[in-house]
């Protein structure tokens, strides 16, 4: 199969990853304007619950379906009683507190868990590979490749069609405006904040068969977002999906042709967008 059709599968399928992951990253940022350092330790929960699922009742399915609810509800608490607490103050108080959560998270999987690494099996329908070009290509990549747009469709459809994606725009739009309509803000934050979290878990658990789960996955994953929400506008949606595919395929092609540079390139990536255009390819200016 030829490299240049391999790479940019691999760059695809990597992307969409990132997106899933970005895509809740930036909504909690555009509703709740925090910066959510644990993202990532919530994206390897998701992938570790989902490992846990599969070892109870043996389906992937539902692990996929589990996983991220589990997390999504321990995201829900993490709102409400930690962070409800400090949105009012300065935005220092909302890093550190994450950060905080993200080292509880992380030693909480390593104490359940262990510091090993595990290999999770793709679903037997996803398994193997499929002729492409003249070779082969492992056809759960291609699951990815698929469910990202798809997840991006519909959470499209969400906020620009259904009445509680409306609701939502509104409260980010103005906060105060929103209360004084009736819409109560602290649980509709709850509420952003915990799809935010599944949106996260969702995305390590599709992780799980892609890559081995082990407690330092979110580590790459929460930089790298950060680095996809910048590129592409704090609190855009487009933004996250343009921004996923662009550095997962500069990702992937870098492998190709930029040898052991490659590892440079995100931050290449994210400073040539800020020296260009600061406040990201679809952002809004402040």
């Amino acid at each position: 199969m030829d490299a240049i059709w391999v790479n940019l599968l691999n760059g695809l399928s990597w992307g969409m990853l990132l997106f899933l992951i970005s895509v809740g990253l930036t909504t909690v940022f555009g509703v709740l304007g925090v910066l959510n350092f644990a993202h990532g330790s919530f994206f390897m929960l998701g992938a570790y619950l989902c490992m846990q699922a599969m070892a109870w009742f043996p389906s992937f399915w539902l692990g996929l379906l589990v996983g991220p609810v589990v997390a999504a509800g321990v995201g829900a608490v993490v709102e409400r009683c930690l962070l409800r607490r400090v949105y009012a103050r300065d935005l220092s108080f909302q890093l550190l507190l994450t950060f905080a959560v993200l080292l509880v998270l992380d030693d909480g999987v390593r104490l359940i868990w262990g510091s090993r690494y595990h290999v999770v099996d793709p679903p037997a329908a996803l398994a193997g590979v499929v002729p492409m070009f003249g070779g082969s290509y492992p056809v759960y990549r291609l699951f990815l490749v698929g469910v990202g747009p798809a997840v991006g469709l519909g959470l499209w459809a969400f906020f620009r069609l259904t009445r509680w994606g409306k609701v939502i725009r509104a409260a980010a739009m103005d906060r105060e405006m929103a209360e004084g309509v009736g819409i109560r803000v602290p649980a509709l934050f709850t509420a952003v904040f915990t799809f935010g979290t599944w949106l996260a878990a969702l995305g390590g658990a599709l992780a799980a068969p892609h890559q081995s789960v082990g407690p330092a996955m979110g580590e790459r994953i929460i930089i790298e977002s950060f680095i996809v929400v910048v590129v592409g506008g704090l609190g855009s949606f487009p933004g996250a999906f343009v921004g996923a595919l662009v550095l997962g395929l500069f990702e992937s092609f870098g492998t190709l042709f930029a040898g052991r540079a490659q590892m440079a390139l995100p931050y290449l990536v994210l400073a040539a967008v800020l020296l260009v255009r600061p406040r990201g390819l679809f952002g809004q200016e402040a």
